[in-house]
């Protein structure tokens, strides 16, 4: 793991009122990359921590790394305390619903007049236009931006199996918040940052998209589509177990012919180039799977790793936790589970999918509890231990081992 002081962003001071997703990430991004983020939470906490089911795992993934006050918001004293935060801050980072920030004082427009160099990033559903005014989900943007589409079977839309809207949204607000910074070193100048569920999930399907600008055909579901390979699919093999297996040069099928003894597939004329394979797919599928149903998954992936050709095993997030590749590579940090029925467990997280000189942005904070950093925040704004004391006892904040 780099070493705090050498990582990129230290020193860089980020305040973030986020929940849910979007804007975590955008703050886990830079947190990561070695600003002091300091969450902002309402006094008993972001409502984020006490999601059940596939919500239960959002605030221990994106929300390490930072500093958590509990303020109340609602009171003028907490506003002036925050505003006093973003005085000294170089960033602030939102995800809240339009006009949310607006009514409490803390909008863009207000801010900037205040602190010129203050660089403000907003991850919303929309950017401006016809459509800003609605609430967007990351469900709602794959339903309405095509990826559901191209997700499931025809006329069975299908979300993804995980929030990529939301997160890449995040991480784009991030891009921004660093495009900004550099911008800032030239003019002295800061910005706003906006970035958007909606927008995020049109360039992911832009692909598609091209493709119908390109061949005039428009892009079937991926269940449904027309593969540009002849070999790239799942095969249900021996014990019923299922493996993915890719063939995509004509290189790769004679190294996949004769590892698997298959000359007469390399002899079909029919079968020569990748192309003709396309063309020849619904007989070539079946035939193959024939061939390997009464093979072993693992004797499958040796042939497939020894011989160079893409595969791969059908694997739960869940059994990523034992997986010997992100073990060995430092790719999963120790954390401690501060919210739900495992709080105060040890657990393990993935961290962000790059190295920096071969070392890899660690967790130097686990995800905090609320109000855990309270007392050393405002102690940061001049505060005495009397008046730490007063603002709890009129609501005005919280502390950790007060509430």
């Amino acid at each position: 793991m780099k070493n705090k002081a050498t990582l990129p962003y230290a020193g860089l001071q980020v305040i973030e009122f986020t929940h849910m997703v979007m804007g975590p990430t955008c703050g886990m991004v830079l947190a990561d990359l070695g600003a002091d983020v300091i969450k902002i939470e309402p006094i008993d906490g972001d409502k984020t921590r006490k999601l059940l089911g596939s919500g239960s795992g959002f605030f221990p993934m994106f929300n390490r790394n930072k500093k958590s006050l509990a303020i109340d918001l609602t009171q003028e004293k907490g506003r002036q305390l925050v505003e006093k935060l973003i005085a000294k801050a170089d960033v602030v980072c939102e995800n809240f619903k339009p006009g949310t920030m607006k009514k409490l004082g803390l909008d863009y427009a207000t801010l900037k007049e205040k602190f010129p160099r203050l660089i403000y990033v907003s991850n919303k559903g929309f950017l401006p236009g016809p459509y800003d005014h609605r609430t967007a989900l990351d469900e709602v943007v794959q339903m309405m931006g095509g990826l559901a589409y191209m997700t499931g079977p025809i006329e069975r839309p299908l979300r993804a199996g995980t929030s990529v809207n939301d997160i890449m949204g995040g991480v784009f607000g991030a891009i921004g918040v660093l495009a900004a910074l550099k911008e800032r070193d030239s003019t002295g100048i800061g910005q706003e940052i906006q970035s958007a569920l909606f927008e995020n999930n049109v360039f992911l399907v832009g692909q598609h998209m091209m493709q119908y600008a390109v061949t005039g055909q428009a892009a079937k579901p991926m269940p449904n589509r027309i593969s540009a390979w002849a070999i790239y699919d799942v095969f249900e093999v021996l014990y019923g177990e299922k493996i993915f297996l890719a063939v995509v040069t004509d290189t790769q099928w004679q190294i996949f012919c004769e590892a698997f003894g298959f000359k007469d597939l390399f002899h079909d004329p029919q079968l020569k180039t990748n192309n003709m394979r396309v063309a020849q797919r619904s007989r070539l599928i079946p035939s193959i799977q024939e061939r390997l149903v009464n093979t072993p998954a693992k004797e499958i992936a040796h042939l497939f790793e020894t011989n160079g050709l893409p595969f791969a095993p059908i694997t739960r997030p869940d059994e990523l936790f034992d997986d010997e590749h992100l073990l060995q590579t430092g790719g999963l940090a120790p954390i401690t589970i501060t919210d739900g029925p495992l709080a105060g467990t040890g657990s393990a997280i993935p961290l962000l999918p790059f190295s920096m000189d071969g070392e890899r942005l660690g967790v130097r904070q686990n995800p905090p509890r609320v109000g855990q950093h309270t007392e050393e925040v405002l102690q940061t704004l001049g505060c005495t231990a009397l008046e730490i004391q007063e603002l709890v006892q009129s609501g005005v904040v919280q502390i950790e081992n007060q509430q």
